[in-house]
């Protein structure tokens, strides 16, 4: 049963609704209470089971360990995405981007909001290839691929223009953030991202589909599964849909909110 590729589609379905209310109600909470770094260290369980579900699963065969190293790339991508959204990893720069600014100068300033997040989010990239190589599952790798490439592409998005974006659960800590974004009908690169997201899940899907082997299946499911949620997640980005009721309701008041405009580069 645990080998079937609809509970792996399903087990991933729930792991991306869960994982990103679970995380959005803590950094809610922290950011209320005003101890991002403590809900950052008091998730540092989290960031071992990753650590440990990674080394693990690679060497390991069958459908425990398939689950095993997915949800641990989950694991540690959740944790930064925690520490980022709770400001303990984001970057030197802290302000409101003025408007009319360069794009030179806006490129920088929002470089700037998400370098160390970022930089943290490549060497984990790197250190999961580094591990994966002769690996005989190498399924944590390619999850957390699948998110890294998927996440440039929405915050280039993002940084060109979109119809919409989702700025109700930013926290305090990245009030300033929403200022880097631009408001467009749609910019060039939109076709691209999307048009790239499907072709690699149809890529999951035909591997799936020619899989004799019922590891195999599992992990093209689960794959192609995280990489149509991230294609959903860019076409929220152009569609007007109350994408954000998936998660409010599981989430607690949010606390005053208080900006800067102080004009500096942050670098």
């Amino acid at each position: 049963m645990l080998s079937d590729p609809w509970i792996g589609a399903l087990v991933a379905l729930f792991a991306w609704w869960f994982s990103t209310g679970a995380i959005l109600a803590l950094v809610r909470w922290a950011d209320r209470e005003g101890r991002g770094a403590f809900a950052a260290l008091a998730a540092t369980p989290l960031l071992a089971f990753g650590a440990w579900g990674v080394l693990a699963s690679a060497t390991m065969q069958g459908p425990v360990a398939i689950y095993l190293g997915f949800l641990s790339a989950l694991a540690l991508w959740g944790w930064i995405e925690l520490a980022f959204l709770t400001g303990v990893m984001t970057g030197p720069n802290t302000r409101i981007c003025p408007p009319n600014r360069p794009e030179w100068e806006r490129f920088l300033r929002a470089w700037g909001t998400i370098a160390y997040h970022e930089m943290a989010l490549a060497a984990m990239l790197i250190a999961l290839g580094l591990h994966a190589q002769g690996a005989a599952n190498q399924l944590a790798f390619w999850t957390f691929a699948v998110l890294f490439f998927a996440r440039v592409s929405a915050q280039v998005n993002l940084f060109l223009g979109v119809p919409k974006f989702q700025t109700e659960f930013l926290p305090r800590a990245l009030a300033h953030l929403p200022s880097h974004f631009r408001q467009a009908p749609l910019n060039w690169l939109f076709p691209i991202s999307v048009t790239a997201l499907s072709f690699a899940m149809a890529c999951w899907l035909e591997r799936l589909w020619g899989a004799s082997d019922p590891m195999r299946e599992l992990e093209f499911a689960l794959l192609a599964a995280i990489t149509a949620l991230a294609l959903l997640e860019h076409w929220f980005l152009v569609l007007p849909l109350p994408d954000e009721k998936l998660w409010r309701w599981m989430l607690p008041a949010p606390g005053p909110r208080q900006e800067t405009t102080e004009d500096s580069h942050g670098l």
